[in-house]
């Protein structure tokens, strides 16, 4: 149980921090020591519950996420076993397979300016007849994390890294994830490398490879976006590699959008921490070339292994999106007129093949439409990833919706995805260089689990951004309050986007930081109906008006509970 210490007459019981529910009596003494107002993470003993970890204070948002953490099972550190053969392995990794020497070969790492775990890094160059020869590497992480070893049973019970504000809980130890592993500048580094001969947006030519890299410079999505619009000058030796990059990565992306593929114009909140583990700042992170350039280059050499361990009937774990059901797409499609959003016409009965595409092509009209109209930016990608299937791992590919790929896995982030061991284990095994592949009957089991940890890891980093966001907002909220009062009761206004409709309110997302919060429908005049397809609330009596997803909204805040991520919000239009 993870809470905060609260002092009861003579008592000292511990209070939930994440959840309403019954509180519970600490037995005094014990190794850790706390105090009243401090969070702790304490289990039941013979007289009540004994606190083994004191984990900071409510009122720090790094902490509040280490408690969340904690509070989902991770234990934030791993068996004596595990550590013990990481450290070993760090120092000399399993076998002697023979490698291509690529150390001389300009390479270079795209990532985001605090990350620490390099999975990949590219190269690239314009041979003499106009093509592009392209390199992606990708850490050698089965040289490291062999089967049945303690490393390897932990790693595959966590299954994916956990990429929370200001902490990261990873799959493999920091000595690997973010040392021996990592594609680090200016290192030696183990690799399996995917080579492709290209012409514009096919491959004419694959090779798989084990290799030993060194990369030249470690790049930031920020700084290439800046030498893309030519405010910063590419340096050498990786000016004229990231040129012939992106050439590919365009031509890709092109065919991509031909064949169908979505298009969903997302932003991720990004937050800085000050010294104490408070939120200092928010800021929204959209895809823009430089990430597109890594995604497509990534999803390219994904293909090819997966192609490849197809056509020899290699039996692995696919990334598989399955086509959209009929009536989602139909009624996805109905959802948008009912709130007068443009989409393509659709056919009177739709088949599988027509309602895949249909979905790409919806996608694409719906992000144009709102960023030229700036209504439905932040509702209407949400609005489309409902209509879809949810991507999963399977030992059966059926291809890859989103992605308009027939055949996909997860192949170039082995730091952070189990799945990916698994791909490199039986692309190894294919070629002759390893023997360490998983057998067909482990399969259908691990992709499973995978699939389960992939979701237990997107559900504690969203409520993990929900907490950060919440102590800024709680921040800006106080910063305003104490630099004089407002006119509405609930404080500064905001503007905001309606994102989610239910029958008893509104969700709104606002501020420039993607502030979350609830507009319940007791706090407006009037009664309302949700319409049928959930896109407006319909408004009736004095006052009243029409709530339709997408719409703009004033908002101000009546309260803020950062350790759950709630805000209940107050209407700040003219009532």
């Amino acid at each position: 149980m993870v809470g905060v210490v609260k002092r009861r007459g003579r008592l000292l019981t511990l209070e939930p921090l994440f959840h309403r529910g019954l509180s519970a009596v600490l037995t005094p003494g014990g190794r850790v020591r706390f105090e009243p107002g401090d969070v702790i993470a304490a289990g039941p003993g013979r007289k009540g519950f004994v606190a083994w970890r004191r984990i900071g204070r409510p009122d720090s948002a790094r902490d509040v996420v280490e408690a969340l953490l904690v509070e989902r099972g991770h234990a934030r550190s791993y068996p004596r076993a595990a550590e013990r053969e990481a450290r070993a392995v760090a120092r000399s990794p399993h076998g002697r397979a023979p490698r291509v020497d690529l150390r001389e070969l300009p390479t270079f790492t795209i990532d985001p300016a605090e990350a620490k775990d390099f999975d990949d890094a590219i190269s690239a160059r314009v041979e003499g007849d106009g093509r592009v020869r392209v390199w992606v590497h990708v850490a050698d992480v089965t040289a490291f994390v062999r089967p049945g070893g303690a490393l390897d049973e932990e790693a595959r019970r966590r299954a994916t890294s956990v990429y929370a504000p200001g902490t990261v809980e990873p799959m493999l130890p920091h000595v690997l994830s973010s040392g021996e592993c990592s594609l680090r500048p200016g290192e030696d580094r183990l690799a399996v490398t995917v080579e492709l001969e290209m012409d514009e947006a096919r491959v004419r030519k694959a090779r798989f490879m084990r290799t030993l890299i060194r990369s030249d410079a470690r790049l930031t999505y920020d700084q290439v976006d800046r030498v893309f619009a030519g405010r910063e000058r590419a340096q050498e030796p990786w000016a004229e590699p990231l040129a012939a990059a992106r050439r590919v990565a365009r031509a890709l992306r092109d065919r991509r959008r031909r064949r169908g593929g979505l298009e969903i114009d997302s932003a991720e909140p990004r937050f800085e921490f000050d010294a104490e583990g408070r939120v200092r700042a928010v800021t929204r992170e959209r895809q823009t070339e430089s990430h597109w350039l890594i995604e497509e280059l990534m999803v390219l050499a994904n293909e090819q292994v997966a192609g490849y361990l197809e056509d020899h009937r290699v039996p692995t774990i696919y990334r598989i999106h399955e086509r959209p059901d009929l009536d989602a797409i139909e009624r996805l499609a109905d959802q948008l007129a009912s709130i007068d959003v443009p989409t393509p016409p659709l056919p009177d009965r739709l088949s599988p093949q027509q309602a895949e595409r249909a979905a790409g092509a919806i996608s694409r009209r719906v992000a144009a439409y709102a960023r030229r109209s700036g209504r439905g930016r932040e509702a209407f990608p949400g609005l489309v990833l409902r209509a879809l299937k949810q991507a999963v791992y399977s030992p059966r590919n059926v291809g890859h919706s989103g992605l308009a790929s027939s055949r996909y896995c997860h192949f170039t982030s082995p730091i952070r995805r189990y799945p990916d061991i698994v791909v490199h284990r039986a692309l190894l095994q294919a070629l002759g260089l390893d023997d360490a592949a998983h057998p067909a009957s482990e399969l259908p089991e691990l992709a499973i689990h995978c699939s389960a940890r992939e979701r237990e890891a997107m559900e504690i980093e969203r409520d993990a951004d929900d907490i950060c966001l919440a102590f800024r907002l709680e921040d800006i909220v106080a910063e305003s309050w104490s630099q004089g009062g407002h006119a509405n009761a609930g404080g500064p206004c905001f503007e905001g986007e309606v994102v989610g409709l239910i029958e008893r309110g509104a969700f709104v997302r606002f501020g420039p930081e993607g502030f979350d919060g609830f507009l319940p429908l007791r706090r407006l005049p009037g009664w309302y109906d949700l319409n049928e397809l959930g896109t407006v609330l319909i408004g009736r009596g004095a006052g009243a008006r029409a709530i339709r997803l997408g719409d703009p909204l004033k908002v101000a805040v009546e309260r803020v509970d950062p350790p759950r991520g709630h805000v209940d919000l107050l209407p700040a239009w003219d009532l």
